[in-house]
């Protein structure tokens, strides 16, 4: 009897702490598992001891009462005064958004069958429509070598620009915008950059934090009216000045200011502002006519308020034509010449309706900023990364199969198929995170923490694979000219890396410094019950919070021995199963180590930017893999598909298990950390990158497998086959791929020993004479050679052509 209770205590208490019960339940069966063994006689009179201590411990916890005053309210205190004090804009900063599939990344067992079944919309018939038709046009107009040169985009892009609505596309229809969703604004940008990233900035821009996106949201019905319209049609030019010298990742701390002032104007009194600022890095400043301006809005005489008040950040719309402002000049940011400057504001005196919103906003611009960067940044540059992800693969599995050395197409080295594998293993995975982040902002959510994932995961990924490009197109992606525009979107990759939040930044501080708070089940519920001395409140958080722990110890450790098979996932297919399996086991250790690593470094953690930049890469990681699950899901079957997702999946567990242990190597409390490993990784860490056999059948698949490559690469623009580039690119593999038997057979000739060995063309002829192939197949070769020469060449220029060049 005593032996069975024994035993039935133990899987109760192990399911306890499993299924994650409260903390008394945990206590019960402790309980149990003590009653059990004094009943068996074993331990002798410690048991008894025991049994007691446990006891009373259940009853304390047991009873609110008791537990409230001798238990929560110590501990409200001490983390009242552990607790980093939170700024209004830091405050600002972490409530922004919503939170959606981080937090269940965060829940230590996400809901699979929920992303699983979320609805991903195709675009709409007019947002196709729109992509088949201007899109197309815009793309067809463009020559990117041109504008490298003119160091603009041509009058006739200007005016098309405008004409067709390209800077309206997030403006309502009732404004005169086209009214695109997320999804559809996205996928034009992708396009077009797979063009020209000048043009591609100079339309995304317009469509994403700025005056267009601030007046939707927070302008009165009259600014509505007055721009929103000009803005759609192109009438007016909008930019957005936020960053300063003084102020850059920090952008709260801007130096440009307001004075609340009155002036007469037209004979009336008229309560206004004087600004001064300086700002720079604002792209389309020098053509803007319309200027959104941050800025500290002060009220020293107390003329709307309280005097000397500080209102704080403020937004407000500026026309160029303002007196005292300054504007024209121009960066040149790496050689990429969209429009950017700086602009300067020398006691520029404007009405205080100015103020997006009107002057009851005035202060709220922090929190306006804020709340849209939480969406914003989901859009523009992570389709930017898409776009030059997707070009690049278009044109090395091409380009790897067209060029040949040692009478062999380059791809098939295995030193090429490396990085043909990387690229295409994260294009797939850009690919399925543009579309599931832009579904998410469909729907009606605001993912802030997503939304700062995808911008610097994205656009990272980008620089990896636009350097793996270039170093399989070697020599011929360093020379510059028409033919190469590889080396012009290589360029391009530092600005992704910079704007809208620096990657050092924003992986570092933003993810896990907001995930921690606002995607944990209990972290925000503690702190605002601690902020306002609520202690039921404060009661019910500890616990579950404990709770959380405890059971995200369970799961992590059984999970880590049973190789993830206990826990239940959706059925989709083998490997999707074992992936999600895998990624539930390392969301809950995910779990775990985050409030490991709060608990023990407390407030500092705030300052242990290496050990959050880990955390940060463990929750990018499993929303990334996320995506490519759903995007798995979502598409028909096939066998590249199914290596594609194997490669993803192997990537980045190797990179989650990488970052825990990096986090585990350096938390501070090395016996916390020891335990926290064993628990974690009892069999030690098992995940390892892409075998070479993975990555030589996903590195085939954008060589030899046309369909492949098409649903890779299906975002972006293909040139006309007479186009240098791309399109004659595309023309000579089409031309390879016709080659390729007759080779095949004229090698098959030369092994058998009825051709002598021949360099290329000579070869060729050889077999024709022996009657090998025929005259047409003759052509056919000739015909492959001739674009194959093409397409290998490079630019030369004469000495007075090569001054000229920009």
């Amino acid at each position: 009897m005593a032996t069975l209770l024994i035993i039935a205590a133990i899987v109760i208490y192990i399911a306890l702490l499993y299924r994650r019960r409260g903390f008394l339940s945990w206590l019960i069966g402790a309980l149990m598992l003590l009653a059990g063994l004094k009943l068996a006689g074993v331990g002798g009179s410690w048991i008894g001891f025991a049994v007691l201590i446990v006891a009373a411990l259940a009853a304390l916890f047991g009873l609110k009462p008791l537990r409230l005053n001798l238990v929560t309210r110590p501990i409200m205190r001490q983390m009242a005064k552990v607790l980093p004090k939170l700024g209004e804009t830091e405050r600002i900063a972490l409530e922004a958004g919503t939170v959606w599939w981080d937090g269940q990344l965060f829940s230590g067992r996400p809901d699979w069958q929920s992303l699983l079944d979320f609805r991903v919309h195709p675009p709409s018939a007019e947002e196709q429509a729109f992509l088949d038709g201007p899109v197309e046009e815009l793309c067809t107009m463009i020559d990117d070598w041109q504008v490298t040169q003119l160091r603009d985009l041509p009058p006739p892009v200007w005016d098309y620009i405008k004409k067709a609505g390209f800077l309206g596309m997030i403006i309502p229809k009732e404004y005169g915008g086209l009214g695109f969703t997320a999804d559809g604004h996205s996928r034009i940008v992708t396009k077009i950059s797979s063009r020209s990233a000048t043009a591609a900035v100079t339309v995304m821009v317009p469509n994403s934090l700025g005056p267009a996106e601030l007046l939707l949201h927070y302008g009165t019905e009259e600014q509505k009216q007055h721009y929103l319209p000009r803005l759609a049609k192109g009438e007016e030019i909008p930019c957005f000045a936020l960053t300063g010298p003084e102020a850059g990742s920090d952008a709260a701390a801007t130096q440009s200011v307001g004075i609340v002032e009155q002036r007469e104007v037209d004979g009336e009194a008229v309560m206004g502002m004087r600004l001064s600022w300086k700002k720079r890095y604002i792209t389309l400043a020098p053509v803007a006519t319309l200027i959104g301006l941050a800025f500290r809005l002060k009220d020293p005489d107390g003329l709307i308020g309280e005097a000397g008040k500080d209102y704080g950040i403020t937004c407000a719309l500026i026309p160029r034509d303002t007196p005292g402002v300054q504007i024209g000049q121009r960066h040149d940011p790496m050689g990429v010449p969209f429009m950017n400057g700086p602009t300067v504001g020398e006691d520029v005196w404007v009405p205080l309706s100015y103020i997006i919103g009107g002057a009851e906003r005035a202060g709220e611009g922090w929190r306006m900023l804020m709340e849209s960067l939480a969406a914003g940044r989901s859009v523009s540059l992570p389709a930017l990364s898409v776009g030059a992800t997707q070009f690049a693969t278009r044109l090395v599995g091409a380009y790897a199969t067209v060029r040949e050395q040692f009478d062999t197409p380059i791809g098939r080295f295995e030193g090429i198929e490396e990085p043909l594998a990387r690229i295409a293993g994260l294009t797939y995975i850009l690919g399925g995170a543009r579309r599931l982040t832009c579904a998410a902002l469909d729907a009606g959510h605001q993912p802030s923490v997503i939304s700062a994932i995808v911008k610097a995961y994205m656009t990272d990924a980008m620089r990896t694979v636009v350097t793996d490009a270039m170093d399989i197109r070697a020599g011929a992606a360093i020379i510059r000219g028409p033919r190469n525009m590889l080396s012009r979107v290589w360029a391009s990759v530092p600005i992704g890396i910079t704007v809208e939040g620096a990657n050092i930044l924003t992986r570092s501080m933003i993810i896990y410094g907001q995930g921690a708070i606002r995607c944990h089940p209990f972290v925000e519920r503690e702190i605002n019950a601690i902020a306002g001395d609520q202690l039921e409140e404060f009661d019910s958080a500890l616990f579950g919070h404990l709770n959380f722990v405890a059971s995200n110890s369970a799961r992590a450790f059984v999970l880590a021995l049973t190789g993830s098979r206990i826990t239940a996932v959706p059925d989709i297919d083998r490997n999707g199963e074992r992936f999600m399996q895998h990624l539930s086991r390392f969301s809950a250790a995910f779990a775990l180590t985050s409030d490991v690593a709060m608990g023990t470094l407390g407030g500092s953690l705030k300052r242990r930017e290496k050990i959050s930049g880990r955390l940060a890469d463990c929750l990018a990681w499993m929303y990334l893999a996320s995506s490519a699950i759903k995007r798995f899901h979502d598409e028909p079957k096939s066998t590249i598909n199914y290596d594609l997702l194997k490669w993803v999946s192997a990537h980045a567990l190797y990179q989650i298990q990488q970052a825990l242990l990096g986090v585990l190597d350096n938390l501070p409390n090395r016996l916390v950390a020891w335990k926290l490993r064993w628990i974690i990784f009892p069999l030690g860490a098992r995940f390892k990158p892409p075998s070479d056999r993975l990555g030589r059948n996903v590195a085939r698949s954008i060589l030899d497998d046309r369909q492949a490559r098409q649903s890779l690469t299906s975002d972006i623009y293909i040139p006309p086959a007479d186009e240098v580039g791309l399109g004659a690119l595309e023309d000579a593999l089409n031309k390879a791929v016709r080659a390729l038997p007759i080779e095949a057979r004229i090698k098959e000739a030369v092994r058998e020993g009825k051709l002598d060995r021949a360099p290329g063309s000579q070869l060729d002829a050889l077999a024709l004479e022996h009657n090998i192939i025929t005259e047409a197949e003759f052509a056919i070769l000739a015909d492959a050679d001739a674009a194959r020469n093409e397409v290998i060449a490079v630019d030369a220029f004469e000495p007075g052509e090569f001054t000229r060049l920009r």
